[in-house]
């Protein structure tokens, strides 16, 4: 007999749902009242009415548009390419022997041990030699592969791709890429969706190299552009209530990009979890 969850269980739900919203509520909080209001005490705790003067004066301040629009560039291609290659990666590692593949595992496992901070320096002086300072696809290039997509692809399609079918499509002709087309890609479909959510997001919330790739370039993503908001408050110290309203632009997009792909997400884990 199954037993149903209890009220404790909808209550710790309910309170780490509350936690987890409680910092864009409070975000919007902040972005719509006056300046004056949030350096207060005690704060505010509900919304203003000032939010959108509020966003006006981000739209005034920074090129919001252009930078949101490098942005969907960088996030985009960035969760395609990692969704391509760390798919194509995890497929070699799970399912085609070769030699030295436990042991390339391992290195790759090991690389996501390493701080990417350790990263930025050789990085900008290489992409400074090459000529590609200052540009979008500076910005995308490290985000064209991870480890950790590789690690996931692989840890999912070792058990959701049963050797069997390989071997089938070999017999009946199949090459290597229309076995990976026909039958990975399918398989793997669940996986990739989260893959990919998670690398733009990722990409999208990235702050330290964009920062330190587009320094001195009129090229600025979301978060470099609402760094210069600091700069826009003016008056000896920052408008947390600017700071805040561009936070909360900043944010709608990934609000409707989850809104729209939380359905196909939710479907594509139940469809993975089940074990035929």
């Amino acid at each position: 007999m199954s037993r149903r969850p209890g009220f404790v269980v909808y209550g710790l739900l309910a309170a780490f749902l509350l936690g987890s919203a409680f910092p864009l509520y409070w975000s919007f909080v902040l972005g719509s009242v006056t300046k004056e209001e949030t350096i207060q005490t005690p704060p505010p705790l509900i919304p203003g009415g000032h939010f959108f003067e509020n966003a006006t004066k981000v739209f005034h301040s920074i090129d919001f548009w252009s930078a949101l629009l490098n942005s969907i560039i960088i996030s985009g291609i960035s969760a395609l390419s990692v969704v391509l290659f760390c798919t194509l990666a995890g497929y070699s590692f799970a399912k085609l022997k070769f030699r030295g593949s436990n042991g390339l595992m391992v290195v790759v496992i090991i690389t996501m041990a390493v701080p990417p901070q350790l990263a930025l320096i050789p990085l900008l002086r290489e992409f400074t030699n090459i000529g590609l300072s200052g540009t979008r696809f500076a910005v995308a290039l490290p985000w064209l592969v991870t480890a950790f997509g590789v690690f996931f692809m692989r840890q999912y399609l070792v058990d959701a791709i049963p050797d069997e079918l390989i071997e089938a499509a070999r017999v009946d002709g199949a090459s290597m890429l229309r076995t990976f087309w026909t039958v990975a890609v399918p398989a793997a479909r669940p996986a990739m969706a989260i893959l990919a959510l998670f690398t733009f997001m990722q990409a999208w919330t990235d702050f330290m190299w964009p920062l330190v790739i587009l320094q001195g370039s009129d090229v600025q993503t979301l978060q470099t552009a609402l760094d210069q908001l600091k700069v826009a408050s003016g008056g000896g110290y920052t408008d947390m209530a600017l700071l805040q309203a561009g936070t909360i632009l900043a944010t709608v997009p990934l609000l409707l990009l989850f809104i729209a792909t939380g359905r196909q997400l939710v479907a594509g884990i139940m469809q993975g979890a089940v074990k035929g």
